[in-house]
């Protein structure tokens, strides 16, 4: 009986501890996703309160701020009084798909909002930021900015297959026109060589 029942309490202790760990990596997630939501709610109270930011504008760079702080080329967003006037912040109304890209999901209002990106080495001087923001009533559904990094990367590797596909065709173009020549060529003495020996023939009789 001992011997049978030895697996079960096994697997019992075994399940038991899966549970365990679960529940302690959500009680660690838990805390960071909530002073993130705090802090994100505190920035947006902020912009709301002393720089007299529409709620749905307020949200968009309190959004935009964390995003951007994950970038590798920014070391965080500073949005002045003026990234709140009608100059640099809107709020359209869309009823339409966000964009044509991944982000496909109907949106009610699109909000758009400036800031200024700080390098994270301190040196270069800040970049202009545009972040657009999606929303659903006040729930934002999809995020866009002019990160610098990703449009980078995917510019680059676009002009080397192109110079690549460029280099390919032009050699498949050369070792072509080469192999025609040369076989116009091989074909010339062949001819030459018959007409030469059917010369000889006729000299002979």
């Amino acid at each position: 009986m001992d011997r049978t029942n030895a697996p079960r309490r096994l697997l019992r202790l075994v399940g038991r501890l899966g549970a365990i760990a679960a529940s302690i990596s959500l009680v660690c997630i838990a805390p960071a996703f909530a002073d993130q939501l705090e802090q994100h709610n505190e920035l947006a109270s902020k912009f709301i309160t002393e720089m007299h930011a529409d709620p749905l504008v307020a949200d968009c760079a309190a959004h935009a701020n964390f995003v951007a702080s994950t970038s590798t080329a920014f070391d965080h967003v500073e949005f002045p009084p003026s990234s709140f006037d009608s100059a640099h912040a809107s709020i359209t109304p869309w009823n339409d798909s966000f964009n044509e890209g991944k982000q496909r999901v109907k949106v009610d209002n699109i909000v758009t909002v400036e800031g200024l990106g700080v390098p994270q080495s301190g040196n270069g001087s800040p970049m202009d930021l545009k972040f657009r923001c999606g929303y659903v009533g006040s729930q934002m559904l999809a995020f866009s900015w002019n990160d610098p990094v990703p449009p980078a990367k995917a510019h680059s590797g676009a002009s080397s297959s192109k110079k690549k596909g460029a280099k390919g065709k032009h050699g498949a173009g050369g070792k072509a026109s080469k192999k025609s020549t040369s076989s116009k060529s091989s074909s010339k003495p062949s001819r030459n060589t018959s007409s030469s020996k059917s010369a000889a023939q006729k000299k002979s009789h």
